[in-house]
């Protein structure tokens, strides 16, 4: 795992080019602490902080292919490098280093884009070729490594200037660049909770899409997607049986390739059946005990030890684990915000900002989650419930009330008029109202409600429903292939994958693999999910593929969605950053946001006991407030902490400077390896 950046500026001075350089990657050096370098050509610049995990020793960035034509600066994993490199070897192509980076090299040089249909890895790349100048540049089919770009001088406002890197923080240290928040995209992430897969919520920074490239080519760019989603899949041909071990070994594979690594590898461990799946694969696969690390929380309706401790027990791992408080969430959510880059409607990320730094004291580099199991493997009361709406007008009435309480077990408690009201919400969504989002409609209302903070009133899903129109073949999706389309393309690369993962665990070093985004086991779930799965209980196949691995109590448990305390630590807190949302002063400086609104939201919160404040109040202002401390740490001047002395902190790997010297070094030869401080 590490962290890139660069640009294409024609004419920046050539002279600031290094300093430029090394003040970018400086940004985001907690992505990769281990060492850094950089490339240079005439108008060219891209550089790596990285986070040695694979081939320690030899595996420096940028690095050249043998020819030096072609310089990668790569961010990622590639799992099955050991295939990939036999088959290039029979290939003829010969390797200098161990590096899973060396091998995508070379299978950039052998196939060029074909590549990455046979990749399966988490990873975002740039690839310069210095014979025909063009920049490419590539992100991993699920959106597990981020990638944003500024194109045609847009940020910069010098024609020609095009930017890029793993955060957009790094843009800051390039001359000229300004950061504003985009009102149009902050409608997308108040009304799905994410910006869209090719958007950010800042003006002139966009992020490359799951499963797609761009090339830059003379002042131009060209995208294309190399790998859709592949979930309308060939039913599974076979007995309940043979799914069952079908999943197993699918699973059992894709942990084994991801324990890959000359580093030890941990696992975060929430309680749930994902990660109890991921930890019992990882100790029969390991070399090593496994370590296993998870969060706490005071509140029982957050907490989930007691359910971590009976599997971590269970399965023998050494456990580790620490508690989190609201005070703890109050006063990290600042540097947590300024890591995730994005508007947040839930502080669910703070806790793990919290355990990623815990992981990375216990010395753990790499590790192991459970994300992406949910949407595989239909795990949200979403999909229960888009199953059940859309056979709403098929059913009895005393079915549709059984299978609200199989969804609802809590129903139980309630009173027949609240049995009632809750029918009657079915009944009203019963219909599609969004041409497409039929399945989100109901999630929808909160960010609906979100949508208010902002002077923007146009329609928040105006872009995601434009997204969904043209996007070939997704009409023909069922109702529930309709909702998980949506969830891999929204809420797991734009907040699970990004906020809540890659970017917290990565504000201190830690990588992050998840077994459960494996292309195999994404196949393989959709083809059994509608075989099997009677719309009533959870992942069936999954808890029978572990049943007897795992401890009972935890495949009989309810899904407990990990959540945290929002609105009212602030409240209760009131941190001196309250401020930004307490002075009109303060609230009408934030771009798009209506002060007018937002005034009588937060006084209503201030003035609403804790228990009393509703989900769609409580993800309006935590909404509000990451909003806030985003434009006043982006948009607002804030010192950004550039340190400019990178090279005095991590060891400085390659440094190749071409500037000037085509003319006078031999075809193919480039200042190569330069290696040790400068």
């Amino acid at each position: 795992m590490c962290g890139i950046a660069g640009f294409v500026s024609p004419s920046l001075d050539a002279g600031a080019t290094p300093e430029v350089m090394a003040s970018m990657l400086s940004l985001i050096r907690h992505r990769g602490p281990d060492e850094a370098g950089y490339y240079l050509d005439d108008g060219v610049a891209m550089g790596t902080v990285r986070l040695s995990v694979i081939d320690l020793s030899t595996g420096a960035q940028p690095m050249a292919d043998p020819s030096d034509r072609y310089w990668i600066c790569f961010n990622g994993e590639l799992y099955n490098h050991l295939e990939l490199r036999q088959e290039l070897r029979g290939l003829g192509r010969r390797f200098r280093t161990r590096s899973d980076t060396e091998v995508v090299l070379q299978a950039w040089a052998e196939w060029g884009a074909d590549c990455l249909r046979r990749f399966n890895g988490a990873f975002a790349f740039a690839l310069r070729d210095a014979v025909s100048g063009d920049l490419f540049l590539a992100r991993d089919r699920y959106g597990k490594r981020p990638l944003f770009y500024s194109g045609h001088g847009s940020g910069t406002g010098r024609s020609g200037d095009f930017l890029f890197a793993s955060e957009m923080k790094a843009f800051q240290a390039f001359p000229g660049f300004r950061f504003e928040l985009d009102p149009a995209e902050l409608a997308s992430a108040f009304g799905v909770w994410t910006p869209l897969p090719d958007r950010s919520p800042f003006r002139h920074i966009r992020q490359l899409p799951m499963g797609s490239c761009l090339t830059v080519r003379d002042g131009r760019m060209d995208l294309t997607t190399y790998a859709e989603l592949e979930i309308d899949v060939e039913p599974f041909n076979g007995s309940s049986r043979e799914a069952v071990a079908f999943v197993r070994d699918t699973l059992r594979e894709s942990v084994e390739m991801r324990l890959r690594s000359d580093v030890e590898v941990g696992v975060y461990l929430s309680g749930g059946l994902d990660s109890s799946i991921v930890t019992a694969l990882a100790t029969e696969l390991s070399p090593h005990e496994v370590r296993t690390f998870s969060v706490e929380f005071d509140e029982a309706a957050f907490d989930e030890s007691g359910s971590q401790h009976v599997v971590a027990s269970h399965l023998g791992t050494l456990h580790s684990s620490i508690a989190v408080r609201g005070a703890d969430i109050v006063a990290n959510f600042p540097s947590a915000v300024y890591h995730a880059e994005v508007p947040a409607f839930r502080t669910a990320f703070v806790p793990m900002y919290l355990l990623s730094r815990h992981v990375r004291d216990a010395g753990i580099k790499v590790i192991l989650s459970g994300e992406g199991a949910d949407e595989a493997f239909l795990g949200y009361s979403l999909f229960r419930e888009t199953l059940l709406r859309a056979a709403w007008h098929d059913l009895s009435d005393d079915e549709r009330m059984a299978r609200i309480s199989s969804l609802h077990p809590e129903l139980r408690h309630f009173g027949p008029a609240n049995r009632a009201r809750l029918k009657g919400l079915f009944e009203q969504f019963a219909v599609e109202r969004l041409p497409g989002l039929f399945s989100h409609e109901l999630r929808f209302q909160n960010g609906r409600f979100a949508a208010r903070l902002l002077k923007d009133r146009s329609d928040p899903f105006a872009a995601l429903l434009a997204l969904t129109a043209s996007t070939p073949g997704y009409a023909a999706l069922s109702p529930v292939q309709k909702a998980q389309w949506l969830e891999y393309k929204t809420l797991l690369p734009g907040y699970l994958l990004s906020t809540q993962g890659e970017r917290m665990s990565l504000a201190h070093g830690v990588e992050n693999r998840c077994p459960f985004l494996d292309p195999a086991v994404v196949r393989a779930a959709a083809s059994v999910n509608l075989r099997f799965d009677d719309g009533s209980d959870e992942k069936v196949l999954l808890k029978e593929a572990f049943r007897g691995r795992l401890p009972e109590s935890n495949l009989a448990r309810r899904k407990q969605p990990y959540r945290a305390p929002g609105a009212a630590v602030f409240k209760e807190q009131r941190p001196d950053y309250l401020d930004l949302l307490l002075s009109d002063t303060e609230l009408k400086k934030i771009d798009g946001i209506d002060p007018v609104f937002a005034r009588k939201l937060v006084a209503k919160i201030m003035a609403t006991p804790s228990e009393g404040i509703s989900t769609k109040e409580d993800q309006a202002f935590v909404l509000l407030l990451s909003t806030a401390v985003l434009h006043q740490q982006f948009v607002g001047g804030r010192d950004w902490g550039k340190d400019g002395h990178l090279e005095a902190e991590l060891k400085v790997g390659t440094i190749a400077d071409l500037r000037g010297s085509r003319g006078a070094r031999p075809a193919g030869h480039a200042l190569h390896g330069a290696g040790g401080p400068r």
